[in-house]
């Protein structure tokens, strides 16, 4: 019987020494941020982004401070070139880590959204992630972690029209709940992070009048929007060895949305 009590070190626990990740969307915003919190870490990062200026940009800090990283230009719903990254990838040993972490919204009330719009925020947002997980898992021989960003807007309507977006973050945890089943016997763990309302570029058009801010702030219990520090933890969390027995999982960082 394995020992129960045996020494732990929760430090090492969250070190990804000699680890190799990838991150989409990683030129700015969370996906920046989680990039930056992986190498500090010790993991040697990938920083891909459909914006590959924003993407070595970032990679310049990451190296500036010490830090593994390089860029990829990469379109997460262009099938090919997901598979031909990661196909470079696995020729260097692979990935142990991926965060899904690219996505984008196009706010339109129901009636007035096009199906154009509709398909392109399901492309990147479901079909990118989905994409991105099946090329990395296929090449995860020694288990690894996936984790993708959802959005607590995956369980909630919001507090403004955005059908599209959320429908596609409902979908994102749903497909890490019927991922993690399925490749849980390949040492594949998938868990996903679902933040509130968050300062990033993402959010810059809700946030753009003082009204807009103002209803976002009410309607948090903290009263205030999150900052990126505030998210990374539970992603370091996810994609290390401290939570290796966890899996299907949604952690939801919103400064208390939810709990209304």
């Amino acid at each position: 019987m394995e020992d129960e009590c045996r020494p732990l070190d929760p430090l090492a626990a969250f070190r990804l020494d000699g680890k190799a990740a990838l991150v989409t969307g990683a030129g700015s915003g969370i996906g920046r941020a989680a990039a930056q919190a992986l190498a500090a870490v010790g993991a040697r990062v990938v920083l891909a982004d459909i914006d590959y200026s924003a993407a070595e940009a970032a990679s310049v800090v990451i190296a500036g401070r010490g830090g593994q990283a390089r860029p990829a230009r990469l379109d997460v719903a262009d099938e090919r070139a997901v598979e031909q990254v990661f196909a470079g990838l696995a020729q260097e040993g692979g990935v142990d880590v991926l965060i899904n972490s690219a996505g984008i919204s196009i706010r339109r009330p129901a009636l007035e959204l096009a199906l154009a719009d509709w398909r392109r925020v399901q492309d990147v947002n479901v079909t990118g992630s989905f994409l991105c997980a099946r090329a990395a898992a296929r090449g995860m021989t020694r288990g690894g972690a996936i984790v993708n960003i959802a959005s607590m807007l995956g369980f909630s309507g919001g507090l403004y029209p955005n059908i599209s977006y959320q429908t596609s973050k409902g979908a994102v945890v749903n497909m890490t709940r019927a991922l993690a089943l399925e490749w849980a016997d390949l040492g594949v763990r998938v868990n996903a992070l679902a933040p509130g309302y968050i300062q990033t570029p993402f959010l810059k058009r809700a946030t753009a009048t003082p009204e807009g801010r103002a209803g976002i702030e009410k309607a948090t219990p903290l009263g205030r929007l999150g900052r990126v520090d505030e998210v990374v933890g539970a992603i370091l969390l996810l994609a290390s060895p401290a939570s290796s027995f966890m899996t299907g999982h949604t952690i939801v960082v919103d400064g208390g949305f939810l709990a209304r």
